[in-house]
């Protein structure tokens, strides 16, 4: 294999893997309109809404990365 299949294999694995967790944990709350939900400060409720702002935070970036590489992949 050449390098740009490479590209194109990860590229296509981390655009699998981001749109699965997009669309586990939905957007993060900083890129929802309307109402946001909060909880208490320390409550596990907050723990719980700060580690799935996180883990859509993670599955945007793969996407993103995934998008690229699979651009590079095909274009070389």
């Amino acid at each position: 294999m050449e390098d740009f299949n490479y590209f194109l294999v990860f590229g296509l694995g981390c655009l699998w893997l981001g749109s699965q967790i997009i669309w586990v944990a939905g957007l993060p709350r900083q890129l929802q309109s309307g109402e946001k939900k909060t909880a208490e400060k320390g409550s596990p409720q907050a723990f719980m809404l700060f580690w799935f702002d996180q883990y859509a935070w993670i599955g945007i970036l793969l996407s993103i990365s995934g998008a690229i590489s699979s651009i590079l992949g095909v274009v070389s």
